[in-house]
C-alpha cells in the first residue's frame, strides 16, 4: 500500500516529490524549447540551481514535506517530476512518457514509490501534465495526441470512472505540449486558463462545475503563465515572470509565492511541471 493520496489539485500540499537539475539543459523535444534555443545559450548548472532552490523554498514556506528523486546525468529533463507519475486518492498511476528522451524516468519513480502503484499506464502515451484531478469525484485528462494520446487519456479516465468519477478527456492542439500550458487550478473553484485557445465546451464544462476562470492571453501561456501550483489554503506558487496574472492572483485574496523559474519555463515547465504531488490534505 502506498502512503500518498491526492484527490484534488488544490488541498493543503503536505508532501511533494522534486528533482534537482543537476543534468538539465534543454532539448529540443517541444515547440517552447525549439522558439528559446534558436536565440540563447544553454544555462549553467549554477544558474539553474539557484532558481530550483528558490522553488523548493517556495515548496517549504508554503508548509510542505520535499522529497528528493536522485537525477541521473542521461535524463536531463528528470526535474519535470510532474509528468512519470501522477498521485490519485488510491495511490499513484505510474506513466507512459512518450519522448524517447525521457523513457527512462521510469526507473527512478519506481525506486521511489517502491513499486506501490495503484495502476500502471499500459494503452498510448500518458503524462501527468495532462492529468488535472479538479475535486473530489471530478477530473480532466488532455489527450493532445503527442505526449499524452486518446488512448492513454482513456484508460486512466476509465480506472477513475470505475470508481464512480466524471472524468473528460480534453483534446487539444500538441503545439502547447501537456494541458497545463493552457489550465491550472489556482484554489477551489478559481483556475488561471487561456481562453484563446481552450475549447469553449470545457470552459462551460468548468463553469458546470463551479469553477471560473482568470484569463491568461497566449502569449503568456507560452511563457508558462498558466503553469500554477495550488499549495492549498489560500497559497499558490506562480513564477516571478508572470507578474499580471500573478497581480491578478493577490486581486483574489491568494498568497502568491513567485520563485525565479525562467530558465525552466524557457525549457517548457513551471511550478507545475517541476514538482509531483505526493501528498494533500481535503
Amino acid at each position: 500500500m502506498s502512503p500518498w493520496s491526492v484527490s484534488s489539485e488544490t488541498g493543503a500540499l503536505t508532501d511533494v516529490l522534486v528533482c534537482p537539475p543537476d543534468h538539465y539543459r534543454w532539448i529540443p523535444t517541444n515547440s517552447i524549447v525549439r522558439r528559446t534555443l534558436a536565440g540563447a545559450q544553454q544555462p549553467s548548472t549554477m544558474a539553474l540551481a539557484a532558481q530550483h532552490a528558490e522553488l523548493v523554498d517556495a515548496l517549504r514556506q508554503g508548509g510542505a514535506q520535499v522529497h528528493v528523486l536522485p537525477p541521473e546525468p542521461h535524463l536531463p529533463y528528470m526535474a519535470y517530476t510532474r509528468d512519470s507519475a501522477v498521485v490519485t486518492p488510491w495511490g499513484p498511476v505510474l506513466c507512459q512518457l512518450e519522448r524517447p528522451q525521457r523513457r527512462g524516468e521510469y526507473a527512478g519513480v519506481i525506486d521511489f514509490h517502491g513499486g506501490a502503484f495503484w495502476r500502471k499506464s499500459s494503452a498510448g502515451t500518458l503524462e501527468g501534465g495532462d492529468i488535472h484531478i479538479l475535486k473530489p469525484g471530478v477530473a480532466v485528462v488532455g489527450a493532445s495526441g503527442g505526449r499524452t494520446d486518446l488512448a492513454g487519456a482513456e484508460q486512466f479516465a476509465g480506472w477513475l470512472r470505475a470508481e464512480g468519477w466524471e472524468v473528460r478527456a480534453e483534446v487539444f492542439d500538441e503545439h502547447f505540449l501537456h494541458l497545463d500550458v493552457l489550465f491550472c487550478l489556482a484554489a477551489p473553484g478559481l483556475a488561471v486558463a487561456c481562453l484563446d485557445v481552450l475549447d469553449p465546451d470545457f470552459i462551460a464544462w468548468l463553469k458546470g462545475h463551479g469553477i471560473r476562470c482568470i484569463g491568461v492571453p497566449y502569449r503568456d501561456a507560452m511563457a508558462l503563465g498558466c503553469n500554477i501550483l495550488a499549495l492549498g489554503n489560500g497559497r499558490v506558487i506562480s513564477a516571478r515572470g508572470s507578474a499580471t496574472l500573478n497581480a491578478a492572483l493577490r486581486a483574489e485574496g491568494l498568497t502568491v509565492l513567485d520563485p525565479e523559474l525562467s530558465l525552466f519555463t524557457a525549457g517548457g515547465g513551471g511550478p507545475h511541471c517541476l514538482t509531483c504531488p505526493l501528498k494533500r490534505e481535503e
